[in-house]
């Protein structure tokens, strides 16, 4: 894989998030560097041809048709794509499916989760009756064991963490990339982004309406019974992933 080979000097960071987490303000965040070009989900189309996601996911039609579904030329975008000095994709873990990931050698792994408790309810009001491999937990530790097998780099970040202390966790993030921290990257204008992708009107309406990070509540309404069962499956992986993140 000829993109391996590149040493051009560009840092490449990919967030391996799961659903309904921070990591479109995340990418917004990064968007208002300009040293950084931001790419929202390359890997979805992919994602949607070679599974069933494309029966329930909305706006499916509309993603297969307006991006590369090619997984492989994907990667191969990702790895050659040189605009920026800075290269920020926001990637879904379960994107991947079975992609060769020995091109992870050449980025910056950042793991996004949160607290089940609060993502599961919040992902079954767009997908209902979500599984396992919808919302990324264990796909996120056979990530992580794969990275240590393999000696590539990462870091996990919680997302009560990055609203409780925005500036701080964006600091050591920075620092981990090796690139400096930017204040621009706590606060944007609310509107949408030209990267946004086509399936933005299902998922970004607070993002649009926020202007930063926003405060960190706690979730008040009960948790929905019939979502304990995947809340059970999804907590031993939450805990393993919430001891290395980032504070």
């Amino acid at each position: 894989m000829l993109w391996l080979m590149r040493n051009d000097g560009v840092k490449r960071i990919s967030v391996w998030s799961g659903p309904r987490n921070i990591s479109t303000a995340l990418m917004y965040s990064f968007a208002q560097r300009n040293d950084t070009k931001v790419f929202d989900e390359p890997l979805y189309a992919y994602y949607l041809k070679k599974s069933n996601a494309k029966e329930y996911h909305p706006g499916a039609e509309d993603i297969l048709s307006t991006m590369e579904n090619d997984g492989d030329k994907v990667l191969e975008m990702m790895m050659n794509s040189s605009e920026k000095q800075v290269l920020f994709f926001k990637n879904m873990t379960h994107h991947l499916l079975d992609l060769d990931r020995s091109f992870m050698k050449g980025l910056t792994n950042v793991i996004l989760t949160r607290n089940p408790l609060e993502m599961l309810p919040s992902f079954d009001k767009v997908i209902k009756n979500p599984t396992i491999d919808d919302v990324g937990y264990k796909l996120h530790i056979d990530l992580i064991q794969e990275f240590r097998k393999n000696n590539i780099d990462f870091v996990v970040l919680n997302s009560k963490n990055v609203l409780l202390n925005p500036e701080g966790v964006l600091r050591q993030l920075c620092e981990h990339i090796g690139i400096p921290f930017d204040e621009n990257m706590l606060k944007w204008k609310p509107s949408h982004r030209k990267e946004d992708g086509v399936w933005a009107k299902y998922w970004y309406d607070n993002v649009h309406k926020s202007s930063g990070f926003s405060e960190y509540k706690p979730k008040s309404e009960p948790f929905p019974k019939h979502l304990k069962p995947l809340l059970q499956e999804c907590l031993p992986y939450y805990k393993e992933l919430q001891k290395l993140a980032l504070t």
